[in-house]
């Protein structure tokens, strides 16, 4: 595998990154740890002949308790001093990330917008060509469901679920300015996995934020995958909720590696006005998760297990969370 020639733009103003990605509209990709994006390239996946580094953009850096800049690596996330305390369900997220190594590298940008993964899609030029291509990358066709209008690729960040169930919002950049949106709008439910974020031509991820109330949800995120170590979700479970003794209040759930999007399920999570979470609740909880969520066969485990264990880890991680609250 080789890396394919490409032009490297290196702006140093975020202004600059807007002026050069509308310029090269259909032509570039951002490239900021290219932890993901480059191993796709040398598989010859959806190349751009033009690559738009972040590194030197100094308004995607910065990073405290209210905002993480894009740019800024999951490793000194991880390292950063009242993250476990404030987002132990964030920090749990960013720890199951790959590798050390790669934390170093990638990005909080990069997990969130990481490319959507899939059997017929992450493979080599050569195996891909074999089988006929598909139609994420060259084809017009979906090799798991078998068809030429829908993308089944899945979803495969970490740190989306644990933000969404904290009220988190994304600040995105364009042509028409800066803007704030909720997280979980930042991805398409009505799309897949090619379409799969609601940004513009040419926007770029900014900053994340999170509101003050965030830090009054106990939380926690548990990751099923076939090595305990590097390997992408094959599901992602996060919960929040605020907590009152042994009262569970507020519950918020997400879960990611499933389907084409991260999801959030409040439909499931909202009770009617003054009654509170019992024990046969979360159970019933659990039991409607995994009825509600669609895996297909596109990773290494299969989708009925997969389906399974989403109400298995939904069990468990609120059992983390209320351990931590004690």
């Amino acid at each position: 595998m080789h890396l394919d020639a490409f032009e490297l733009h290196r702006p140093e103003t975020l202004s600059e990154t807007v002026r050069l990605a509308q310029q090269l509209t259909g032509q570039a990709d951002f490239l900021a740890g290219g932890t993901d994006l480059l191993p796709n390239y040398k598989m010859h996946l959806n190349l751009r002949p033009h690559l738009i580094a972040l590194d030197r953009v100094a308004e995607l850096g910065g990073l405290s308790l209210d905002r993480f800049g894009a740019a800024v690596s999951l490793g000194a996330l991880e390292r950063f001093q009242g993250l476990a305390s404030a987002y132990p369900g964030v920090a749990d997220a960013v720890a199951e990330v790959a590798t050390p190594l790669v934390r170093a590298t990638a990005t909080v940008g990069g997990n969130l917008l990481v490319e959507t993964r899939c059997f017929f899609f992450n493979q080599s030029h050569f195996w891909r060509q074999s089988l006929g291509y598909c139609l994420k990358a060259d084809g017009d066709r979906c090799h798991v469901v078998p068809q030429k209008e829908r993308c089944y690729a899945t979803f495969s960040g970490d740190l989306a679920p644990a933000l969404m169930v904290l009220d988190a919002e994304v600040e995105v950049a364009g042509a028409s300015g800066v803007r704030r949106i909720p997280l979980r709008d930042l991805y398409d439910r009505q799309g897949d996995g090619i379409r799969r974020v609601t940004l513009a031509p040419g926007e770029l991820l900014v900053a994340v934020h999170l509101p003050p109330a965030a830090r009054q949800y106990r939380a926690s995120y548990l990751k099923l995958r076939v090595r305990p170590s590097f390997d992408f979700p094959e599901l992602g479970v996060a919960v929040a909720a605020r907590i009152d003794g042994d009262r569970i209040e507020d519950l918020r759930l997400a879960v990611g590696g499933l389907e084409s999007y991260p999801r959030r399920f409040d439909e499931l999570t909202a009770l009617p006005a003054g009654e509170r979470w019992s024990e046969d609740r979360l159970r019933d909880l659990a039991s409607a998760v995994s009825s509600a969520v669609r895996p297909v066969r596109n990773t290494s485990l299969a989708p009925d297990y997969r389906k399974r264990m989403a109400g298995v880890y939904v069990r468990r991680a609120i059992a983390r969370m209320r351990q931590r609250a004690g």
